[in-house]
């Protein structure tokens, strides 16, 4: 084997290809985003579009029949599905697995764009939205304090939620809950007939004192200043001081023909804390950020909010996604550690030697610390199911070595030198080794590829496994030789029943399984002779 042959020759030249594969590796497991599942991109569209007031009926056949002509023709659709209610037309787009979500909502959005102008005057703008696992809320936050909802709910939207959308990583910031301030005018009717008044007269009269006007620019040399009017209602007495009709000498003014209330809108969510009205927010993150990483963020920034707002206030968090998916990572992260070191003691009951056993051990840790370069690479992140792979090829990949030591030892005991028994016996079994690996690839890179959301959630498992047995392969061709070369020793293969508890113990294990192995030689060459 050239690989292994260049590795023995020039120790510092296999070391530093080692070395590199660790530090690209470590540098790539500090970047490489945690999440519950891998980022599986499903190939949704959702349409929704709100028509006030209109029966099922009306809403099927005046707007979900004419959105659902129009996205017909976009290319790649897989089937259609659309629900029609009081007021609300629903229209579900399921594309191919192939295609691009993105393209094709943007697409959708031109068809839909383009037959806005048939639906119907009161209907709503048309609401698109790509369905995203991932755009779930992460954190959400409760605020409760000893004070109105309605002062409770401006503080959060003024203070609290700015706050918090400013954090990195953080995509939305929605309110649930609380009550948004909302200036009404309730109109009196039979004044408003006794003024021989319409209700077009007052909506018309009210848009036109509340609004803001461009006036220009002013020059100051080699400044310029941009002017506006400042027409907008400052206070509610604003409102109740309009002007609603003028003849002559009798001036109508707001309040002489409506109330004008500073109340609240019609809530259409509710949020509660120990049984009290409360106001929460839901936060999610941007796309392709780290859910943990965000988690964090917010719940620094969280803790300095609790010492700047005031004492009425409490802010608590109600759920943090990221505890769940920081325990989920964890458990798998154990079971790796807790099945590498399991592996490493099978390892040095049969080979009875600590050199030998350290030299098989490093391919462990060498060849899963190097196959987050490659995860980092392909845009994989450590998930369940990329850490399932690779805790399952703990036991996979600390064969190629065992197989390279065990055939060096071999050669050891038949008098060859170090550095000659390195050579040949990796030359001896080089090509079964690769033949042993190159199978193992075979079996799980077809499970990357399966069809289907399955073959999604899948794919960072094969490709994993099959990437760190890979590394494996290389380390047992080039760092394995090397420091066998070097390291091992014929007299570090006698083991005798003297020294402490635990040599003993290995020399009656061994013993033991020396006895065995010599029956199983007389049973098999029985069976070869009564073929």
């Amino acid at each position: 084997m050239k690989l292994a042959d260049i590795s023995i020759k020039r120790p510092v030249f296999a070391t530093m290809m080692i070395a590199a594969l660790i530090v690209l590796g470590l540098f790539s497991y500090q970047r490489l985003n945690v999440d519950l599942f891998p980022d599986v991109d499903i190939p949704v569209v959702v349409i929704q579009t709100v028509l006030s007031g209109a029966g099922p009926e009306q809403i099927e056949t005046d707007v979900t029949q004419v959105i659902e002509d129009a996205v017909n023709p976009v290319g790649g659709i897989d089937y259609i599905q659309s629900q029609s209610r009081e007021g609300v037309s629903i229209v579900i787009i399921f594309f191919e697995l192939e295609v691009d979500d993105r393209a094709a909502a943007q697409e959708v959005r031109e068809k839909v764009a383009a037959i806005r102008a048939d639906l119907p005057l009161d209907t709503e703008d048309p609401v698109i939205e790509r369905y995203d696992p991932a755009s779930q809320p992460i954190v959400s936050v409760t605020i409760a304090g000893k004070r109105s909802e309605k002062d409770l709910t401006t503080y959060v939207k003024d203070v609290i939620r700015k706050r918090l959308e400013s954090v990195p990583g953080v995509g939305a910031v929605e309110l649930v809950g609380g009550a948004e301030r909302e200036i009404q005018i309730e109109v009196d009717a039979d004044r408003l007939q006794a003024y021989s008044l319409s209700i077009n007269d007052v909506i018309n009269k009210i848009g036109a004192a509340n609004f803001e006007l461009p006036a220009g620019n002013i020059d100051q040399g080699a400044r310029q200043l941009l002017v506006r009017t400042l027409g907008r209602f400052e206070t509610v007495e604003g409102f109740s001081e309009t002007i609603v009709s003028e003849n002559g000498d009798r001036v109508v003014r707001l309040k002489d023909v409506a109330r004008v209330i500073d109340g609240v809108e019609e809530r259409e969510s509710l949020s509660r804390y120990n049984g009290k009205s409360a106001v929460s927010l839901e936060i999610r993150k941007q796309s392709g950020s780290n859910t943990v990483v965000v988690a964090d963020r917010l719940n620094d920034e969280i803790e300095r909010l609790k010492q700047e707002i005031p004492a009425d206030i409490t802010i608590t968090v109600a759920s943090d996604n990221s505890i769940f998916i920081r325990n989920s990572v964890h458990d798998v992260l154990f079971d790796i550690l807790y099945g590498g070191l399991l592996a490493v003691l099978v390892i040095f009951l049969f080979l009875a030697n600590v050199r030998s056993t350290i030299i098989s051990a490093i391919a462990l840790p060498t060849s899963i610390i190097s196959t987050f370069t490659l995860m980092y690479a392909f845009g994989f992140t450590l998930n369940v199911m990329s850490l399932m792979g690779l805790s399952l090829a703990v036991g996979l990949l600390i064969d190629d070595a065992i197989v390279v030591i065990e055939n060096i030892y071999r050669h050891l005991h038949e008098g060859k030198p170090p550095m000659e028994a390195a050579h040949f016996a990796t030359s001896e079994i080089g090509m079964a080794v690769m033949a042993v690996t190159f199978t193992i690839v075979a079996v799980f890179v077809p499970v990357a590829f399966m069809q289907g959301i399955v073959g999604r959630f899948f794919l960072e498992f094969g490709i994993t496994i099959s990437v760190a047995v890979l590394v494996s392969l290389f380390v047992a061709f080039t760092l394995t030789p090397m420091l066998s070369s070097r390291w091992l020793r014929k007299e570090d293969e006698e083991l005798t029943n003297s020294g402490g508890p635990l040599r003993r113990l290995l020399y009656w294990f061994n013993h033991g399984f020396n006895l065995l192995n010599n029956r199983y030689q007389i049973i098999l060459k029985w069976a070869l002779g009564h073929r």
